[in-house]
């Protein structure tokens, strides 16, 4: 089953990581890629291809994560959609904030490429097996 993965992230670095770690696995998952908020809330509006999951970076630009997330998770028709933080920040009261909102899962970025490449890889094997509400 192949999935659509949105990755809400403006270090183009990071979405290059993300993408090398797919490629590498042989995961046919779909990546749409968003460099922030406001973009990506411009592309669900669109509702042209829905994620079935968003991983999102905290810090970023325009619109943070955080902002963004309690957007999503007031719109009806998107509530239901899990998002990841990636995040390189550990504190606690973004931690705390963001499962108040809703989120499914915070994992802190790891400096090293091998420990990054885990995580992500963990992460997609879980989703890959998930059930989804679709609305």
């Amino acid at each position: 089953m192949s999935l659509n993965f949105l990755l809400i992230e403006d270090d183009e670095i990071e979405r290059l990581k993300f993408a090398r770690v797919l490629q590498k696995n042989g995961y046919t998952h779909n990546l749409i890629e968003k460099e922030n908020g406001e973009e990506a809330l411009k592309f669900l509006e669109s509702k042209e291809q829905l994620p079935d999951i968003i991983f999102l970076d905290l810090n970023m630009p325009k619109m943070n994560g955080l902002e963004f997330l309690k957007l999503l998770k007031s719109n009806s028709s998107l509530k239901y959609t899990p998002v990841v933080i990636l995040s390189t920040s550990n504190n606690h009261n973004d931690l705390k904030e963001s499962y108040e909102i809703g989120i499914a899962g915070y994992i802190v970025k790891p400096l090293k490429y091998d420990d990054y490449a885990h995580k992500i890889k963990c992460l997609v094997e879980y989703w890959s097996v998930n059930e989804f509400i679709k609305t």
